[in-house]
C-alpha cells in the first residue's frame, strides 16, 4: 500500500489554514484540519482518486469537501507509488496573491 508524505511547505499551509479559521472558530478549524487529513488518507488506498492536471502531469488535485467550499490537497505519486502532498489551500482563497513560482500551485 502506498504511502502519504507530506512536504514541509503543505504542511505549513495545513497550519495556515487552520491559524486563519481558529481565529473566528476553534471547532471548525479543528474539523477542517480533520477533513484535510481524512481526505489524504484516502489516498492511501486510492492514490488516482484525484482529478490529473493536464498542464503539469503528474500532478493531482484532491477537493475535500468542508463548509461552502473545498479544501484542495495538490499532490503527485512517486515512482514507488507513494503520494507525496505539495501543497494545500481553500477553494475561495486566492492563492495567486502569495504565489511561490517553484511551488507549482
Amino acid at each position: 500500500m502506498p504511502s502519504v508524505k507530506w512536504l514541509a511547505k503543505a504542511l505549513e499551509d495545513v497550519d495556515r489554514l487552520y491559524d486563519f479559521l481558529s481565529e473566528k472558530n476553534p471547532t471548525a478549524a479543528r474539523d477542517a484540519v480533520r477533513a484535510i487529513i481524512a481526505s489524504a488518507r484516502q489516498l492511501e488506498t486510492f492514490p488516482e482518486i484525484g482529478k490529473p492536471l493536464n498542464e503539469n502531469p503528474p500532478w493531482r488535485e484532491l477537493f475535500s469537501p468542508f463548509g461552502h467550499g473545498a479544501y484542495v490537497l495538490r499532490y503527485r505519486i512517486d515512482r514507488s507509488g507513494n503520494v507525496i502532498i505539495t501543497r494545500v489551500w481553500h477553494s475561495r482563497e486566492n492563492r495567486w496573491k502569495n504565489r511561490d513560482p517553484g511551488s507549482s500551485v
